[in-house]
C-alpha cells in the first residue's frame, strides 16, 4: 500500500529528471573546464549516452544507482508497495543497459559508467580526477566508478552476475576506499 495516493505519486515521479540532473551537470562542468568537448544525448548512438565524446570514440554513462540498480549499493532499495513491478522495471533497466552496452562496445566505442553515489559528496569533483587520463589515454574497454556502490563490500561488478550490465571489463583491477572487493575503479589506479 502507498502512503500517497494515486495522483500524488503519478506528480511526484513525473518530476523525476532524466536529464541534466546534479550528477551529469557536476560530471559536465568537470570535463569541459578541462577542455573536453561532448554531445548530449547522442540519438545516433545505442542507450544516448549523457555524453559522448566522438574524438575519443568514449561514451559516458551518469547512470541513477536506484533505477539502474548499482550492485551492493545502499542507493539500490526495492520499494515495498506493488514490489513486482518495480522488478519487472528495474530488470527491464537494466536489460536494456546491457543491450546498449554491448552495441557501444561493438562499433568500438569506450564505455564509462560513473554512478550517482560516487557524487554525492562534497568533495565529487576531486575524486573526478582520474576521468581525463581515463578518457585520452585508456584502451577501449567498459569502466564503471565507483565499483561496488558506496558502502559496499561484498558485491562487485561481474559479467556473471544477474545485475551486471558490463561484459567487457578492463584487465586491470582497482580498489575503491569504500569498498573492499577487487572492482574496477580507474579512480585508484595504480594502489
Amino acid at each position: 500500500m502507498d502512503v500517497v495516493d494515486k495522483a500524488t505519486r503519478s506528480r511526484m515521479m513525473s518530476g523525476i529528471k532524466s536529464k541534466d540532473t546534479k550528477p551529469e551537470m557536476t560530471v559536465r562542468r568537470f570535463l569541459h573546464r578541462r577542455g573536453f568537448r561532448y554531445t548530449l544525448h547522442d540519438k545516433k548512438l545505442p542507450g544516448r549516452p549523457d555524453l559522448a565524446l566522438p574524438k575519443y570514440r568514449t561514451a559516458i554513462f551518469i547512470h541513477g544507482c536506484f533505477w539502474h540498480r548499482h550492485l551492493g549499493c545502499k542507493y539500490t532499495t526495492t520499494p515495498r508497495s506493488n514490489e513486482q513491478n518495480w522488478q519487472t522495471k528495474f530488470e527491464a533497466n537494466v536489460s536494456r543497459d546491457a543491450k546498449n552496452l554491448e552495441a557501444l562496445r561493438a562499433a568500438g566505442w569506450t564505455v564509462i559508467i560513473i554512478w550517482e553515489c560516487g557524487l554525492r559528496e562534497a568533495n565529487a569533483v576531486a575524486r573526478l580526477e582520474w576521468l581525463p587520463d581515463m578518457i585520452s589515454r585508456m584502451p577501449d574497454a567498459v569502466y564503471e566508478w565507483p565499483a561496488g556502490g558506496k558502502g559496499c563490500g561484498e558485491a562487485a561488478r561481474s559479467s556473471k552476475s544477474a545485475h551486471a550490465p558490463l561484459s567487457t571489463t578492463p584487465s586491470t583491477s582497482f580498489d575503491t576506499p569504500s569498498c573492499s572487493s577487487s572492482a574496477q575503479d580507474p579512480a585508484n589506479r595504480g594502489s
